[in-house]
């Protein structure tokens, strides 16, 4: 996996993502993310389908004032969370909860991944840390 670090955006697949989330004003792709790990079925969620939801997961935190770790890797997500003051739909933060569930899940290749390194208590801590994040709406 190319990951450098814990965090949402410490890896390729989430930075490459956001390149993407620059080209829309909407949450159709966050959506997209997240639906992609909800429906991998019995094949268990890949570790890229999971990194690029996790990035989307931050985007909904983000848009609810809950701002994560600020870095040069979150740049773009940030910048397009600043100029699209939109508000996540409840069944969007829903969804993000299941997704979250999902990549934690025995069936998810990222969770494994990270099971295999000695920073994987670190991992599930920013996790958890996104979860309490997605969950505790400032805006409301």
């Amino acid at each position: 996996m190319g990951t450098w670090a814990v965090d949402a955006f410490g890896n390729d697949d989430a930075c490459d993502w956001t390149y993407e989330l620059e080209k829309v004003n909407d949450l159709s792709l966050v959506e997209a993310a997240l639906d992609v790990v909800l429906n991998s079925g019995e094949e268990g969620v890949e570790s890229s389908e999971a990194t690029e939801a996790i990035a989307a997961i931050e985007v909904i935190a983000r848009l609810q004032g809950n701002w994560g770790k600020r870095s040069a890797y979150s740049e773009r997500l940030d910048q397009w969370v600043e100029n699209n003051k939109i508000q996540p739909s409840t069944d969007l933060v829903q969804k993000a909860n299941l997704a979250i569930a999902c990549i934690l899940s025995d069936n998810s290749e990222l969770n494994e991944l990270w099971q295999e390194t000695e920073d994987y208590e670190d991992w599930l801590a920013s996790i958890t840390d996104l979860k309490n994040r997605v969950n505790n709406s400032i805006n409301s």
